[in-house]
């Protein structure tokens, strides 16, 4: 596997010319890098104005490995050869380093620029990337990678601390100005190398074209990019590999992502939540950028309005920020009317508002305060401003949050409409919603632990067309925390997945037309992973029985077009309790037509239909 790292962009608050002398001393030994052994330079060139100087160096680097890796490698220090391409004229460095030693077992590239900073001509920027693809060596493929990485990153730190050393050193010896190229500094310069500066052997006088040649895998300067002191001062400290991570991260969404760029915080979350890894938290970014749109998260602040009931007696609402710049709000239970809330407004309704089931994570977090003992040190002046502490918790803000009270019963419902209610809210408890977008399907995992097993399904269609297919898979997923035997989402499986070789289609697609119920059931053959998936009817030039990638959920996401809507039902029986797929369905009291009328705004007549799919 190639390991990767892309710095953020490190700012030299000098000018490039005198950042430029600084990098030079590093040269031909530097005593402050203690793994840097030395260096010669292999060729030397210089185009006809003098704006362009190519160096090619050989440089030798210390192995900080175990002894017995180093015993077996047969080696105490690595060649690598860098090769720099200075544009005085530009005002760029661009560097290209790579192995020589063990080259045809491990491949490692460095790509390092120095660029004028885009906003201030007087401060430099630093971009530095690297991989590498450890093919083999001798069965220590795993403990060279992870000894390469971290004397890499560990390295990446002190270089950074090399050149601020000397250029505090040149400013201490008065050396503050370099004055920039010109074209009479060059032929002084040229006069100078005539004169016998240099030993003729070592210089190739070349034209401009040949020498501004920058290294083929140099940085880009376009575009948005993080700064690191802008990460250590907003975001927190992170180490050269977690500032890579978010790096890559972020420049992957401003090349796929078509929409709005989620903010550098929430994108740092998603690390956090994978341990940095980045394959699964860019998979787990995807997800949730699906499931966003799905369900149109970003809407709900602008779409969904609460009834006024709610609006009146609903003890709640957002007051300010704390100390820390996150909104603050204010939930008064013990002036909430909850019983008459729910009997005049409904359980659904009431549950968008406040929410019972609370992470243990979240709870921990809770501070309970008892009596008058929250208005002193260790309160909650130690989160709030004294300014914003509301009047009823003994601060001075007047806080607008209603106050709630009892709600007349003269507003709760009548017996037939919470009758319905109910109906409705037994009806959601028992099959589930679901949208499904071009290029990102729903699907839902089942875990067989028996053969003969049997797997029933009914649903819906209240919008669209959409291709249902039943999968077998070889690879075990693991299981969600809500359920120990199934999970529901987006999509589930792993990107990389391909027909035949990680899952096998165990029913032919049967496409289903908006309107239809569809009902079925399928004899496993093998225990393990089955899959059933619904997806957006294509036509046909375009049909596959194929997984799609997360690429194709994010162009999904942010693509404008139709999406399907469907409601499901699905049941895992044992092969002794089940009696044919209608007697089955039958048993579940399925009454999808009647819950589609309900809850579907769709105009097509309601069809039935059946699959016996055994």
């Amino acid at each position: 596997m190639v390991q990767k790292y892309q710095s953020p962009v490190r700012v030299y608050k000098h000018p490039f010319e005198l950042v430029m002398v600084a990098y030079e001393k590093r040269f031909p030994t530097c005593p402050q890098i203690p793994v840097f052994l030395g260096s010669e330079v292999l060729r030397e060139s210089r185009s006809a104005d003098g704006a362009v100087h190519v160096v090619e160096r050989s440089c030798r680097l210390r192995v900080e490995a175990p002894r017995l890796l180093r015993k077996i490698a047969g080696v105490e220090h690595v060649v690598f050869v860098q090769r720099n391409v200075l544009n005085r004229k530009e005002r760029t460095l661009l560097i290209e380093a790579h192995n020589e030693t063990f080259a045809n077992r491990v491949v490692v590239k460095e790509n390092c620029s120095y660029r004028v900073h885009p906003e201030n001509e007087d401060w430099t920027c630093f971009e530095q990337s690297a991989s590498l693809d450890i093919r083999s060596f001798f069965g220590f493929e795993s403990a060279l990678e992870k000894i390469a990485m971290r004397q890499y990153t560990a390295n990446v730190k002190r270089g950074k601390e090399v050149i601020e050393h000397y250029l505090n050193e040149l400013i201490s010896q008065g050396t503050s100005h370099i004055p920039r190229w010109t074209p009479a500094l060059a032929r002084e310069e040229d006069a100078l190398s005539q004169a016998g500066q240099r030993e003729p052997r070592s210089l190739e006088v070349c034209g401009p074209s040949s020498a501004q040649d920058p290294a083929p895998e140099s940085v880009s300067t376009d575009g948005d990019k993080l700064d690191a002191d802008y990460i250590e001062r907003c975001l927190g400290h992170l180490t050269p590999m977690q500032e890579s991570c978010l790096v890559q991260l972020r420049r992957w969404l401003q090349e796929t992502h078509k929409g709005k760029i989620p903010k550098d915080e929430h994108i740092l979350r998603f690390l956090r939540a994978r341990d940095f890894h980045l394959d699964r938290a860019r998979e787990m970014l995807c997800q949730s950028l699906s499931w966003r749109e799905q369900h149109q998260v970003d809407l709900l602040l602008e779409t969904w309005r609460p009834p006024a009931l709610l609006e009146e007696f609903y003890a709640g609402g957002w007051h300010y920020h704390d100390v820390d710049g996150r909104p603050l709000y204010i939930l008064r239970l013990g002036h909430m009317d909850t019983k008459g809330l729910m009997k005049a407004v409904g359980e659904e309704v009431l549950l968008k508002h406040i929410s019972p089931f609370i992470n243990e994570n979240t709870r921990q977090k809770f501070l309970i305060y008892s009596g008058s003992n929250y208005q002193g040190p260790g309160g909650l002046v130690d989160y709030l401003d004294k300014d914003v502490i509301p009047d009823f918790l003994g601060g001075e803000c007047l806080c607008n949050v209603p106050e709630g009270g009892l709600v007349p019963k003269s507003l709760y419902l009548t017996e037939e409409d919470q009758e319905h209610e109910d109906q409705l809210r037994q009806w959601r408890e028992t099959y589930h919603s679901a949208s499904v977008l071009r290029g990102a399907p729903h699907e839902v995992t089942v875990e067989i632990l028996e053969r003969e097993s049997v797997i029933t399904w009914d649903f819906d269609i209240l919008r669209g067309d959409v291709v249902f297919s039943l999968y077998h898979a070889k690879q075990a997923l693991t299981p969600g925390p809500r359920e120990p035997r199934a999970r529901a989402g987006g999509q589930l499986t792993d990107r990389g997945w391909a027909l035949g070789a990680d899952f096998s289609c165990v029913e032919a697609p049967l496409i289903c037309r908006e309107g239809e119920s569809i009902q079925g059931s399928h004899v496993t053959r093998w225990p393990g992973v089955y899959l059933l998936q619904w997806r957006m009817h294509s036509p046909p030039a375009h049909a596959a029985c194929s997984l799609p990638g997360v690429e194709d959920v994010l162009t999904a996401v942010h693509s404008p077009g139709p999406r399907c809507k469907l409601l499901y039902y699905y049941e895992v029986l044992a092969s002794e309790d089940f009696r044919g797929s209608m007697s089955s369905l039958e048993s579940c009291a399925s009454r999808f037509s009647q819950l589609s009328a309900a809850t579907s705004s769709s105009s097509a007549p309601s069809h039935s239909s059946s699959l016996a799919s055994r």
